[in-house]
C-alpha cells in the first residue's frame, strides 16, 4: 500500500507474525508496511489515517469492528492466535517478543533447510507459529535423535508427524481453515 511504512517487519500492525510467513518467505512479501507493493489493507489504511500507530492495540479504539472474526479464518498464514499474539506482544514489549520470534524463525529455517521434502512449507509455517519454544524444541530434539539415517521423504513425514502430536498435546489445529466462498 502506497505511504505504508513500518519500522518492525517481523510482527505485522494486526498481530500476524511476518517472519514466520510462508510468503516472506519466499519473497512475495516484504512484510506488514515493509515495502510498496503489498496489498492493500483496511487496518494499514486506519493505520495512515492515526498517526503514530504502530501496532493496533496502541490505538484507543482497539479492538474496533475490524477485531470481529479476524481470527475465524487464515490466509496464506495462520490467523489463529493473532489477537492472542497481540496481546503477549504487549505485556512482554517488543524487545521480547521479537526475541522469541527470531528463535522460532531459527527453528523453521532448521526444519525447511533439513525436513521439507516441497510439500511441508505450510504445516511448518502454521507450527512454529503456533506452538510454543518449548515443544518447537522438543521436536526438534527429537528430529536430530531419530532421523540420521533416514531419507529426505521419511524425515519430512516423521517432522510432519511430531509437529502433529506436540499440535495435538497443546489442542492446536495446524490446518490453515479457508473461508469458504
Amino acid at each position: 500500500m502506497k505511504n505504508f511504512r513500518r519500522e518492525d517487519l517481523w510482527f505485522s500492525l494486526c498481530g500476524l507474525n511476518c517472519g514466520l510467513c510462508p510468503m516472506r518467505l519466499n519473497h512475495y512479501c516484504p512484510g506488514c508496511g515493509g515495502g510498496e507493493g503489498n496489498q492493500s489493507c483496511s487496518i494499514a489504511r486506519c493505520s495512515l489515517q492515526r498517526q503514530n500507530v504502530e501496532y493496533c492495540f496502541q490505538c484507543g479504539d482497539y479492538p474496533c469492528e475490524k477485531y470481529d472474526h479476524i481470527d475465524e479464518y487464515d490466509s496464506f498464514i495462520t490467523h489463529q492466535h493473532q489477537k492472542q499474539d497481540m496481546e503477549k506482544f504487549r505485556e512482554q514489549g517488543k524487545a521480547l517478543y521479537t526475541q522469541e520470534q527470531q528463535q522460532k524463525r531459527v527453528l523453521l529455517e532448521y526444519l525447511l533447510d533439513n525436513y521439507n521434502d516441497g510439500r511441508k512449507k505450510t504445516l511448518f509455517c502454521a507450527a512454529v507459529n503456533l506452538l510454543d519454544l518449548e515443544h518447537l524444541t522438543a521436536v526438534r530434539h527429537r528430529l536430530e535423535q531419530e532421523t540420521s539415517t533416514l531419507t529426505l521423504k521419511e524425515r519430512a513425514s516423521l517432522a510432519a508427524a511430531l509437529l502433529q502430536e506436540a499440535a495435538a498435546e497443546c489442542q492446536v489445529s495446524l490446518r490453515l481453515r479457508k473461508k469458504k466462498k
